[in-house]
Parts: structure tokens; C-alpha cells; sequence
């Protein structure tokens, strides 16, 4: 748990637009995409899982929900977050 926290740490970091910033759009789909991969990687060893595959699906919903909210409001920043966490093709 303690690596995953440092990991939350630096991502808040690396995607904030100023100090203490946690709460923007960016710091937040960073952060969910980083759940959604480590989620992803837990079903690959454990497929019967269904109670977290459910949850994992709200996440995935938050996050789209965010990344259209973030295209709406600021088409450049959209396009720079996208490629940084390389989410789309």
C-alpha cells in the first residue's frame, strides 16, 4: 500500500496545475488510469474476481465521464493528457 501511495504522490506531482492541486480534471484521470492499469493487471491473475471487475467498471465510467468534460472545456490540454497517459490510438 505504501508503493502505491508514493506512486499517488507522484502522479498528483507530475499532472497538478499549481501547488497543492488535487482535484483538477487532469490529477484525476491521471490517477484513476493509474487504478484502472494496476486493476487490470490484478485480473490477469485473478479472473473470478467479479466484485472488483464491477467496481473497476465505475472507474472506467468516472474516467470517460472526466475526459469528455475535459475535451468540452479545454480541447488542448485533452489532446496533452491523452498522449501523455497514451490512452487513445
Amino acid at each position: 500500500m505504501l508503493e502505491n501511495n508514493l506512486s499517488k504522490d507522484k502522479i498528483i506531482g507530475e499532472f497538478q496545475k499549481k501547488a497543492k492541486d488535487t482535484g483538477s480534471s487532469e490529477v484525476q484521470i491521471a490517477l484513476l488510469t493509474n487504478r484502472i492499469n494496476y486493476l487490470t493487471e490484478h485480473f490477469k491473475k485473478n479472473r473470478k474476481d467479479n466484485h472488483s471487475r464491477e467496481g473497476m467498471i465505475k472507474l472506467i465510467s468516472r474516467r470517460r465521464r472526466l475526459i469528455a468534460y475535459l475535451k468540452k472545456k479545454d480541447f488542448k490540454k485533452y489532446e496533452e493528457i491523452i498522449k501523455k497517459l497514451n490512452l487513445r490510438k
